[in-house]
């Protein structure tokens, strides 16, 4: 299959990254049911290489420095699964939105919210079973766990507004990333972008629903704070943060300056 290039200048148009979108998203929507599965809990599993990163950068570092080496680690997970195409629910406030708002029908909606279920559904069971692991099993040496239940707790902490509020910006950033990795077909650029788009995840406290989970599922798993209390303090606004900052501050921003022109190129 040939490359896409732009049609004029060195750079595709907002127009092009927004039909580099439409087009993928159409297709994971119809996607069955069991391959959604397999692939949202699989990147449940590796994005939680991105809490075993920041946890084991941390501990090399010194105590000016640790929070600085965890969120250069941060992206690991988020490079494993943007690259492997794994399913996350929070990439997905993007993408099958822009067949939502190209098509705005009752059997379009539906068919996104049959995908967020499903990804929310495999990502939570694969964050589940490694959150499990790091905490029940021997995995990792018992000296790191003191800085996985640091990192752990400032991810997960602060109640339901606070998580809700910083979830938002963690969901702009990865609705973000989905829609700049749509205008380079580059490896090396798509790596700095993915790094680039998560590292301030971690910088600034921010809450991503899925990576977080696995934190959260952590704590519970190692009895550093209770099942309910990180479903209901922490996964639950995370998730409704991620899809507020995807949906309304990339989907529906970066949809409405190509409406215009889509919308004039039809009736030409």
């Amino acid at each position: 299959m040939a490359k896409q290039e732009p049609e004029s200048g060195t750079r595709f148009s907002a127009v092009e990254i927004h039909d580099n979108i439409l087009k993928p998203a159409k297709e994971e929507m119809e996607r069955p049911a069991a391959s959604l599965l397999w692939s949202s809990l699989a990147s449940g599993m590796v994005i939680g290489f991105s809490f075993l990163a920041s946890a084991f950068a941390s501990s090399l570092a010194s105590g000016a420095h640790a929070h600085a080496a965890a969120s250069a680690a941060y992206p690991l997970g988020f490079i494993f699964v943007v690259m492997a195409r794994s399913e996350l629910f929070t990439e997905n406030t993007l993408d099958p939105v822009v067949p939502l708002l190209e098509q705005r029908n009752r059997e379009t909606f539906m068919k996104l919210l049959r995908l967020w279920a499903l990804l929310l559904i495999g990502n939570m069971a694969g964050a589940l079973i490694f959150g499990w692991v790091l905490a029940r099993t021997p995995v990792v040496s018992p000296e790191l766990h003191p800085h996985l239940q640091h990192i752990a707790e400032q991810a997960t902490s602060g109640g339901f507004g606070t998580v809700l509020y910083a979830g938002v910006f963690a969901g702009w950033l990865i609705a973000l990333m989905s829609w700049v990795l749509a205008a380079t077909h580059s490896t090396p650029a798509q790596l700095a972008l993915i790094w680039l788009c998560t590292a301030p995840i971690s910088a600034f406290h921010f809450r991503h629903s899925i990576a977080g989970s696995v934190e959260a599922f952590y704590r519970a798993a190692s009895g550093q704070a209770g099942w309910g209390t990180m479903v209901g303090d922490f996964i639950v606004p995370a998730v409704l943060g991620n899809a507020i900052g995807g949906v309304l501050l990339v989907a529906l921003l970066n949809y409405g300056q190509v409406a215009a022109e889509k919308e004039g190129g039809k009736t030409e």
